[in-house]
């Protein structure tokens, strides 16, 4: 069971119809047929199970630091009562899915790769991109995985400001 093969896999779902992402794992294929608060699986890739953790520990990653971003930058971002919110489209998820997913194939580029998205979880990659402290390929991930966090959505800016106690 350590490294028993899993279903890494993207699906659309709604609840008390409320609609959401989720990213998971699942050891069964039925599993996920059968979920019925799941209406669509847009990805599901079998393989081990050491190797669907790490790879979902950076797709959730990503989009933890893209709503972060989203939300730094006063847009609107619905959250779901389970999963990820729909204000992310579906291309976008299955961008950040299929990047880390593929990436995995290659240890090293997935440790540099890995090791940006920390750093990008704190800071921004483009300072250190464009002040040329990052070189060859560390530079050419920086680039992709800054753009996994370039997303923004269409609502409308959060207008909300906190008044000042004195008014």
């Amino acid at each position: 069971m350590e490294n028993s093969p899993q279903y890494l896999f993207l699906a659309s779902g709604v609840k008390n119809g409320e609609g959401f992402w989720i990213v998971g794992v699942k050891n069964c294929d039925e599993i996920i047929l059968e979920d019925n608060t799941l209406l669509d699986c847009h990805r599901k890739e079998l393989i081990g199970n050491e190797s669907a953790k790490d790879i979902l520990f950076a797709i959730n990653l990503n989009i933890n630091n893209l709503i972060n971003e989203i939300k730094s930058k006063n847009y609107l971002i619905e959250k779901p009562s389970m999963g990820i919110s729909f204000d992310i489209p579906l291309d976008i998820m299955e961008t950040i899915f299929d990047f880390w997913f593929d990436i995995y194939k290659k240890q090293e580029d997935w440790e540099t790769c890995l090791g940006l998205l920390k750093v990008r979880k704190r800071i921004s990659l483009t300072n250190l991109i464009e002040s040329e402290s990052l070189k060859g390929n560390s530079k050419k991930w920086a680039i992709k995985v800054e753009n996994l966090h370039t997303y923004l959505p269409n609502s409308h800016i959060n207008e909300k400001r906190n008044d000042p106690m004195w008014i």
